[in-house]
């Protein structure tokens, strides 16, 4: 576990290549709006749940009490390491034993007091990031990364919308989250995604992914050598294989909550190339989200 008590001043250079290529830039005022927005649907969604100990399949282990606590306590979380206080992972493999303390430790389970909580920490959080100064402070986060902390509410709106999608399918309703926001995590994923490559999975892989993101013009250079990715660098290899992908089918694939099959089957993502296998494989080579 790492800790600060000062805030970030310094980037992150190690595994980074330049920042996502992007069809638009969103303001830290976009982010502010985009996680109030998800953390209130988020918290409709949950209110009023009968069965709070009913379990998620697609969080093994956590009811859906586990899971609505997890999420309160992430806007305080991401308040305190945007401070520069908190405490991080400093190694993305240890992630599941934190959040699992973190539940073990609820002050309460009381599905309409965690809500309260979190939509009271969020307003907290957002009137903070929205009073940032021109030089918007950097933060640590899990697996040693570092990243503003006004884009890193992007991380905090996954954190919202997956676990939403999670309960959601628990529950058997629809789950709707607008394009953009999608893309908001999807940027914000990709400053912290080479700390979350599991070492095992790619120990020894080269290949280049070229993913293109339908819909929006977005693409982005997912480039592993020995094992080690550096993401859009700057003078990327041939590529090896090229995706064509729906953005939320890349956002939930990239969580673990998609089989590569089923994205195969129902069409959501296309690859061809030289080395097309690698396209089901990619999930893979990262640890469980």
């Amino acid at each position: 576990m790492c800790r600060t008590s000062h805030p970030v001043g310094v980037t992150s250079t190690s595994m980074w290549g330049e920042e996502p290529r992007a069809t638009g830039m969103f303001s830290r005022f976009d982010y502010i709006d985009a996680a109030l927005a998800t953390g209130k649907h988020f918290a409709e969604l949950v209110r009023g749940v009968e069965n709070s100990e009913a379990r998620l399949a697609d969080a093994p282990g956590w009811t859906v009490a586990d899971c609505v606590g997890h999420v309160s306590l992430a806007p305080s979380r991401f308040l305190g390491l945007a401070r520069g206080e908190g405490e991080w992972c400093c190694h993305a493999v240890d992630v599941p034993d934190f959040n699992a303390k973190q539940i073990a430790n609820l002050p309460t389970r009381d599905i309409d007091v965690l809500t309260r909580q979190l939509i009271d920490d969020l307003h907290i959080l957002a009137d903070e990031v929205g009073h940032f100064q021109a030089q918007v402070p950097k933060m640590h986060f899990d697996g040693d990364r570092i990243i503003r902390a006004d884009a890193a509410l992007g991380l905090l709106i996954g954190e919202f919308v997956v676990h939403g999608y999670d309960i959601a399918r628990a529950l058997g309703v629809r789950w709707w989250v607008e394009p953009e926001v999608v893309l908001m995590i999807i940027r914000a994923r990709q400053h912290i995604l080479p700390s979350w490559v599991d070492p095992a999975a790619a120990a020894g892989h080269h290949g280049t992914y070229d993913i293109r993101l339908r819909g929006c013009g977005e693409r982005h250079v997912y480039e592993f050598t020995d094992g080690d990715l550096v993401i859009d660098p700057p003078l990327s290899r041939r590529p090896d294989v090229h995706i064509s992908v729906d953005p939320a089918t890349a956002l939930l694939a990239g969580y673990g909550r998609l089989s590569p099959a089923w994205i195969g089957i129902t069409g959501k993502a296309v690859a061809w190339g030289a080395r097309p296998w690698l396209a089901p494989r990619l999930a893979q080579k990262f640890l469980p989200a």
